[in-house]
Parts: structure tokens; sequence; C-alpha cells
């Protein structure tokens, strides 16, 4: 029998694309230890005993300095994705918002940017990139990296 102590644990984090006049926000990760130098999306882990929407308010005021309402906010698509360890990434979208964006951790993003849908950055993240894909052709669920 598998004991609690035993039990595989996920790790769980939130994504957000925050959407204005057809160009998500992206920042560019910067000594941080993973994938420096890539774009990616306002983002971070679960901190356990808190629902996703209230993760992503918390990492949007953390690192872009702006406050989302949970009316605003919408669950756009999940991914189990394998990379050195297996995660369930939550994606969510905003179109509105209250603040001012400005980059709230400098050591570790050096540009925080809009940027055109139809013309993102060749160095996003692929599994960002892949999750984007999905959330404009309608497609909720995805596997990556498997």
């Amino acid at each position: 029998m598998v004991t609690q102590a035993q039990r595989f644990k996920l790790i769980s984090s939130v994504h957000l694309f925050l959407i204005h006049d057809q160009n998500v926000l992206l920042l560019r990760r910067f000594n941080t230890g993973y994938e420096d130098g890539n774009y990616s999306v306002v983002a971070g882990h679960l901190d356990g005993d808190e629902e996703v929407k209230a993760a992503m308010i918390r990492e949007a005021h953390e690192e872009a300095g702006i406050e989302l309402r949970w009316e605003d906010l919408e669950v756009v698509g999940v991914m189990h994705r394998k990379s050195n360890d297996e995660r369930v990434e939550f994606f969510l979208v905003a179109e509105r918002w209250t603040g001012e964006l400005r980059n709230c951790e400098p050591d570790r993003c050096d540009e925080l940017a809009w940027y055109d849908m139809d013309r993102l950055p060749m160095n996003v993240l692929p599994y960002v990139r892949k999750a984007l894909e999905n959330y404009f052709a309608g497609k909720w669920f995805d596997s990556f990296g498997w």
C-alpha cells in the first residue's frame, strides 16, 4: 500500500494571457536559472490552499503591479507538461485590470512589453507558445513534452 508520504506530488502553476488591442504581455526571464533570455507570461506556482484565480491575482500583483478582479479572469486552458519534472499548468486570460503595469521583479525579468499575437518573438517558451496557440484555436487541454 502507498502511504501519503510516498504519494506522487504534482507541481501546479498559473499563467496569465493579459490581452490588450490584439497584443499579449510578455516578460523576458532574467537571472532565474530557468530559460533565462526567453519570453514567457506573468506566471507562478500555486502556494497551496489557494484557488487558481486567487493564485493568478496574487502573481499579477507581485510580478506586474496590477490588480485583477475574480470576474475579469477566465481559465482558458490546462496543460499536463513534462520537462525536468511533471506539472499541470493553468492558463488564464484577462482583458481588464487596474493599476499601471510595471516590472516588479527586475532581478528576475529584464523586459515587460506588449507583443502582437501574430508576431511573437521566436524565443517564447515552447509550451507557452503552444498554450497561446491552443487558446486562439479554442483547445482547452493539451499535453506537452511527453
